[in-house]
């Protein structure tokens, strides 16, 4: 039991670390909202309507998402008790599959929210 709960705690700290980092530079370090290569992409593949984009809420969901999949990624290489370059291997596999995975989810939530009608 407490090693779970050292694992948790890890996990919160690295979390809450990444997306204050993320967050610092998208919204923070100027009064623009920069546009990053992940809302580029979420602009782009679901062909949102840029008028109807809140940025400040796009930046909000890219940060807690690149939060999630390095601490998580992250995670899992600690726990995973195998050679480093097994550990390495299985870490790219899961962070691909989650950029992927989330990225699509998110995708089609803001799709729905902000998509262009035809």
């Amino acid at each position: 039991m407490d090693g779970l709960v050292h694992d948790l705690i890890f996990f919160l700290l690295v979390y809450l670390l990444v997306f204050n980092i993320y967050y610092f530079i998208l919204c923070k370090k100027k009064k623009k909202i920069r546009i990053t290569n992940e809302m580029d992409y979420l602009i782009t593949r679901f062909k949102l309507n840029k008028k109807k984009i809140n940025l400040k809420k796009l930046s909000l969901g890219v940060s807690l998402i690149n939060g999630f999949i390095i601490a998580f990624v992250s995670f899992i290489m600690i726990n995973i008790e195998l050679m480093m370059i097994l550990r390495l291997m299985i870490g790219f596999v899961i962070l691909f599959i989650l950029i992927y995975a989330i990225y699509e989810i998110y995708g089609r939530y803001l799709y729905k929210k902000w998509g262009m009608k035809k």
